[in-house]
């Protein structure tokens, strides 16, 4: 019964990162939104719904180290892991707002949402709200300058904007449930095979809450919708630094104290990397070469944190 939860769970998220393409996709093409915002917006916020229910929870139950480390381990995840395993199937493209705006977003939010943390070692209420802020006056730039990016050349389904919102609903749905089935499953499994829980905890839970965002992501780069792909990850990554950690203070004041130097220098660490990387090169995208070099230091990260006692 577990390896058929497990199959099932997996079904789902592949079933849903296709269908969470196709539809926002479709989306962006009916409103000439781009292809980036969408992904920075309705994908970003649906992949990065499992964060938002384990952070919230942990908050409400007055564990801060949920919140904080679930925050942090999936930032860590979605820029190293998601955007060097992406970036390795096809080459992401990048734009001079990407470059500009969008990715010094993100090294800002981080660095704020750290200063803010660690000053005190607590994220507290009125910071939390500083962080809530922030979060709606980025939106609102999102929404009203865009890229400029047109959706006309773009190869994207045709379907009708009632059929393109039930896709992505659908889409968001399979991820997130298939995503918490599969983590769920893998870890009974593991348990069964004798494997410790801490091993589990490094692996299976650290990057279980950011598999809609792998699945989509990589369900992306196949279609050749590398700005979705990027978006998502930003979207995410803004998301969870801002409004998540936001809500989740407002909730119950936020201990940073758990964090150690290498978790607080890998997490900038991989921002400033994203932010080279987008003017190395041809500076119009993040090439393989460069996407398994962050790949390469994910991992090493992760065998940091199992040797770690």
């Amino acid at each position: 019964m577990t390896i058929l939860l497990l199959l099932i769970g997996l079904f789902l998220i592949v079933f849903g990162a296709d269908s969470l393409v196709d539809g926002a996709s479709a989306i962006a093409r009916r409103f000439h939104v781009s292809e980036f915002v969408i992904g920075l917006t309705i994908v970003g916020f649906g992949t990065s719904c499992p964060e938002l229910v384990v952070s919230l929870t942990g908050a409400i139950a007055g564990n801060a180290d949920i919140s904080v480390g679930n925050v942090v381990g999936s930032n860590i995840f979605n820029t190293l892991c998601i955007i060097g395993l992406t970036t390795v199937i096809s080459p992401i493209a990048i734009t001079s707002k990407n470059r500009k705006v969008d990715i010094p977003m993100v090294i800002v939010t981080t660095i704020i949402t750290l200063t803010l943390g660690l000053t005190l070692s607590t994220l507290n209420r009125i910071e939390g709200v500083i962080l809530l802020l922030l979060f709606a006056a980025y939106m609102t730039y999102c929404f009203m300058i865009q890229s400029g990016e047109t959706m006309e050349n773009v190869d994207v389904k045709h379907m009708s904007l009632f059929v393109a919102i039930l896709l992505t609903a659908a889409g968001l749905a399979g991820l997130i449930i298939g995503g918490d089935l599969f983590v769920k499953s893998a870890m009974d499994i593991a348990r069964q095979l004798g494997v410790s829980d801490k091993f589990i905890a490094i692996t299976l839970l650290a990057g279980g809450t950011s598999l809609p965002e792998l699945a989509t992501c990589i369900a992306a780069a196949v279609k050749k919708k590398n700005q979705l792909a990027f978006g998502n990850i930003i979207g995410s990554n803004i998301f969870n630094l801002l409004l998540i950690l936001g809500c989740a203070s407002v909730i119950t004041p936020l201990s940073f104290a758990a964090l150690n130097i290498v978790d607080i220098s890998v997490l900038v660490a991989s921002t400033i990397l994203l932010f080279i990387f987008a003017y190395t090169g041809s500076k119009k995208s993040i090439n393989r070469v460069e996407g398994a070099f962050l790949f390469a230091v994910f991992v090493g990260y992760y065998v940091y944190l199992f040797l770690r006692p």
